[in-house]
Order: C-alpha cells, then structure tokens, then sequence
C-alpha cells in the first residue's frame, strides 16, 4: 500500500453489496482467464445477489468507499476469493487468507484452475498444498482445476 492509499477495512458483506461484489468477481474474472465462462454477467450477478452474498459467509475488502476484493467461505473453506487487478500485490488477498484460516483454524480448501499461475503460487506461499488435480468434469466451464488444502 502507498503511503497515500487509503486504508482497506475488512468486513461482512451485506445485501446493498451485492453489485460492487459481482464487479469485483467479474473484473477478476475477466482479467484473469481467456476461455468463455458457464454463465453471462447477468447470471452471475443474479447468483451473487441471490446466493452468495445472502447464503455464504462473505466478506468485502473496502478502501476509502470501493469494495476492492471479495471473499467467500463455505463450510470447506475459500469458495471465492478475488482481487480487483490494480489491486492485487497490495496484501489484500493475504489479509483474505489470514481470516479465512481464523475463521476455519481446523483447516481450508479451495479449487482454482490449473491455468491460474499467480493464483497457484499465492495460495502455495501461504502455506496450502496442492491434494488434487482435476480434468474439468467437475466445474462448470470444463477447465482442468486443482484442490488445495491448508491444515494447521
């Protein structure tokens, strides 16, 4: 963070996030892979709306009034965590991480595709191992996929 950055305040997602929590999961998205995704925008921002904001234990990443990141637990894990791209390398994912794994101590899992190189490499630094790797039969877009596993 630059000196004149304005400070990045972690918090529970609430309804009215909705929105700026699916611009964030789709400009991730479509910044970070070239093949077409399972569902259109307006898809995901329905789900966002409907499910997983109200469903699962989400969380925003906010600076200075812009949601910049966004993260989502299920009882497994990190079922979604995504960055903003001219935020990422600031430390807000480690942040995201370091709450998922206060909130789940026993453990965490996540999926990410194969494909996504800095992904891989974050989730790897911050201590999860990869356990196994998918051909793409399991999600929806049909991209080969790992699991990774974070234990205390």
């Amino acid at each position: 963070m630059t000196a004149d950055a304005p400070p990045v305040v972690l918090r529970r997602a609430e309804p009215a996030d909705a929105a700026t929590v699916a611009d964030v999961y789709l400009a991730s998205i479509h910044a970070t892979y070239d093949f077409p995704l399972a569902h259109s925008d307006d898809e995901v921002r329905g789900w966002v709306a409907g499910h997983l904001v109200p469903a699962e234990e989400t969380w925003v990443a906010e600076a200075g009034g812009q949601v910049v990141a966004m993260m989502a637990l299920d009882a497994a894990g990190i079922d979604q965590l995504y960055v903003l791209p001219d935020w990422i390398g600031r430390g807000v994912g480690s942040r995201f991480v370091a709450l998922a794994k206060e909130r789940r101590p026993d453990g965490l899992e996540l999926y990410t595709f194969q494909v996504n190189d800095r992904a891989r490499r974050f989730y790897e630094r911050h201590g999860f191992v990869a356990a196994a790797f998918g051909d793409g039969s399991g999600n929806e877009e049909g991209q080969p996929d790992v699991l990774y596993r974070w234990q205390p």
